[in-house]
């Protein structure tokens, strides 16, 4: 059982050494608020999942921050398997030095692959005010290159009601 598990973690470790050896071009990350996006279609990830968010947050603006990124990893443009789980305040992933504090319940959503660089959030405010300050804060203090080897190309952020929405990806998962 020993020897099968150490060449399980092995091979893991040597994919993701793998992954890491990719010389593609840096690209400068975009960073989108809700004010910029219209309902048009959305034309990358961060934009299909914000959509996702506010029309979950407009079906049932009582949706807990959990129950919203349970939803978000259900759509259809998310290609990995991922989960939901909550956080407290404090040093968040993707934010460096920065702590992250001024929410009521935070949920982080991500894939259950280290690779792709993917991370998303859902804060629950206390009213639209501090979500709009949240923002800032998050906008700010995000680091794209937060996971080695990889870089998120887009920043994106939103608000619904007193519901913040982030995420630092790729523009699309399609390769």
């Amino acid at each position: 059982m020993k020897k099968l598990l150490s060449v399980v973690l092995a091979g893991a470790m040597m994919a993701s050494l793998t992954a890491c050896g990719g010389g593609a071009a840096q690209t400068t990350p975009a960073e989108t608020t809700v004010e910029e996006t219209t309902r048009k279609a959305p034309e990358t990830l961060g934009e299909t999942l914000l959509f996702d968010f506010e029309d979950r947050v407009a079906e049932n603006a009582d949706a807990t921050a959990q129950e919203l990124a349970e939803g978000i990893l259900t759509n259809e443009a998310i290609l990995f398997s991922g989960g939901a789980m909550p956080v407290e305040e404090g040093f968040l992933m993707g934010f460096g030095e920065a702590e992250i504090t001024g929410f009521e319940e935070a949920v982080m959503f991500a894939p259950m692959i280290g690779t792709i660089p993917f991370v998303g959030y859902v804060f629950d405010m206390p009213d639209a005010e501090s979500a709009e300050a949240l923002i800032d804060v998050l906008t700010e203090n995000a680091d794209p290159r937060w996971n080695i080897c990889t870089e998120a190309e887009e920043t994106v952020t939103g608000t619904a009601e007193d519901k913040v929405f982030f995420v630092m990806c790729p523009k699309s998962l399609e390769q």
